[in-house]
């Protein structure tokens, strides 16, 4: 299992923390932010597909924002997926 810490840019969360194992999201933990939202995103995606989740997020506005927790968690996703 790997584990990962992301810092986000341009939203309320300050630090995503997760792990990947055998292509599963586990252990979703975000600082900051909506607390409520993020710990519920955290609890839905819990087990799921780690690809499949990136998908879904990717591109999620905040707002006037261009982006999300939820789309920054996507690109978090993405550069763990890469290493």
């Amino acid at each position: 299992m790997q584990s990962f810490s992301y810092t986000p840019r341009g939203v309320c969360s300050r630090q995503i923390e997760f792990s990947i194992e055998d292509g599963k999201l586990c252990g979703v933990r975000f600082t900051g932010g909506c607390d409520g939202n993020l710990k519920a995103i955290s609890m839905l995606v819990e087990g799921s597909d780690a690809r499949e989740i990136a998908g879904l997020f990717r591109g999620n506005t905040c707002g006037r924002r261009p982006t999300s927790c939820a789309d920054q968690f996507a690109t978090a996703i993405d550069l763990a997926l890469e290493e």
